[in-house]
Formats: C-alpha cells, structure tokens, sequence
C-alpha cells in the first residue's frame, strides 16, 4: 500500500509526514510492513505513528469516556447517574448526532463533562485521505465548537484507526488525540454485570501497573441513533459508589493534558 494511495495526491504533504510514512511502513518485508500498519493503525498503545494521550501516571484516577452520542434517551440518563455522583466524563460526540441533537451537547457542556470530536460519520480514518480526514475532523470540530460555545480540545479516532495523516491534521487544527487503555466491550455485551466485570478488571490491571485508567464506553452507536445503552447506564451507576470508597478518583481529559 503506497503513500499515494491513503493520502491521495502528496501535493502539500510536508516532508516529515511523508517520511513517517516510509519508516512505519517500507522497512521491512511486505508481511512485516502489513502487521506492523495494523499494529501501528489500530492498537491504542502504538505510537509508530504518533503520539496520543491514554492516561496519567496516578493508579488512583480513572477517566470516564463515552463515545457515538449523543444518544437518546441514553445520554441523557448517563448525565443523570453522573450528576447524582458529582462525576464528570468526556464525552466524544458525532458530528451528525450533534447536528440532529446539539440541545443533549450543550446540557452535557454546561453540565460540566469535556465534549471532544469523534468526526462527522465515524470511518476508519486509517483508509482516508488527508482531504476525508480533514473534513470528518475539522467539520465535526467546527460542528461541536458552534453548538457548545467553546473549543474543542480532544480528538478520539473512530475504532482508534488511525494513519500519520490523522496526527497531521489533529496538530493542524489544536486538537490532543485521545485513546483508552481499559475497554468494557459494552455494545456486545450481555448484562450490566459483564461490562462492570471488564471495568474492574482493566482499572486493577492498570493499578498493579501503577498508571491511571481511561476507560472507553458508549452512550450511543455509530450505525443509528437510539442505540441501547441501558447496560452502560446501569454498569456506570454500579461502578461509581465502590469505586469512590475504594479511593478512585474520576477525573476528565484535561487533568491529563500535558
């Protein structure tokens, strides 16, 4: 798979992003070179082609995500459960949830939780051009940005694909790209009970590896709206009260930024 090809012409492509390109992926034999772009695309851990923000250094904090609202009546219920606990979130939105629902967006913002972008339509950015990325970014930031009154400062790729034309652009436009390092699996998972097992599990594995723990959940789904997210709802209830008296303490993006 040839530069030219994700990025489409390389009119304008500064030397260094080409550059990145060449080293992640013609190194090595082709075998290699196609593990290692998926690796690199899709693992949140990779940094092959830039760098993200996961999580601090403090095993007592833990970040709550969600992403592919808004979402009703999901999200709404979410901000409920949160407010009843004085818990903030970060909540990554879709461009074109937030053109259909942008009252939910500006209840989540003035309700204090950090709104970051999570593109226009949710593709695997790792397949698009520089032009399809800038606008699945730029316009979805443009979006929330007008609807909220305030700057957006978090980008969460969709399914965490990504390609050095992703980084380019989020550096182009201000914007921190943001992983996860504990996953709930929540949009298949059968029972509340399943998705609080994962989140307990993920945050005492990062505890034991002394760092904190972005936790990545869903109030809403990228292919309709009103996807069900009941089960999140009520495994985010279950999570707060223990995970409070057994000293966690949530925090937001920001309290990451460096």
């Amino acid at each position: 798979m040839s530069a030219d090809s994700l990025f489409g012409s390389p009119t304008g492509l500064n030397a260094a992003l080409r550059i990145a390109w060449i080293a992640a992926c013609g190194a090595g034999a082709a075998g290699l070179a196609v593990g290692g772009f998926h690796y690199a695309a899709l693992w949140p851990a990779s940094r092959l082609f830039g760098r993200s923000l996961i999580a601090g250094n403090d095993p007592a904090e833990v970040a709550l995500t969600y992403d592919d609202g808004p979402n009703d009546p999901y999200t709404g219920q979410l901000m409920d459960v949160l407010a009843r606990n004085q818990v903030r979130a970060t909540f990554f939105v879709i461009g074109r949830y937030v053109r259909e629902k942008p009252r939910v967006v500006r209840d989540l913002h003035h309700a204090g939780h950090v709104i970051g972008c999570h593109t226009m339509t949710h593709p695997k950015l790792m397949y698009m051009g520089l032009k399809r990325i800038r606008a699945e970014i730029g316009d979805a930031t443009a979006l929330i940005e007008d609807t909220i009154g305030s700057r957006v400062r978090f980008f969460r790729p969709p399914f965490g694909s990504r390609n050095p034309a992703v980084f380019h652009t989020a550096a182009e436009m201000r914007l921190t790209p943001v992983l996860w390092n504990v996953t709930s699996w929540d949009w298949n998972a059968k029972s509340a009970a399943e998705i609080e097992m994962r989140l307990h599990r993920g945050i005492a594995h990062n505890q034991r590896k002394q760092r904190g723990s972005n936790v990545l959940m869903h109030d809403g789904g990228h292919l309709e709206m009103g996807s069900d997210r009941r089960r999140t709802v009520t495994a985010t209830a279950n999570l707060l009260g223990p995970a409070r008296r057994g000293g966690i303490r949530f925090v937001t993006l920001d309290r990451w930024e460096q």
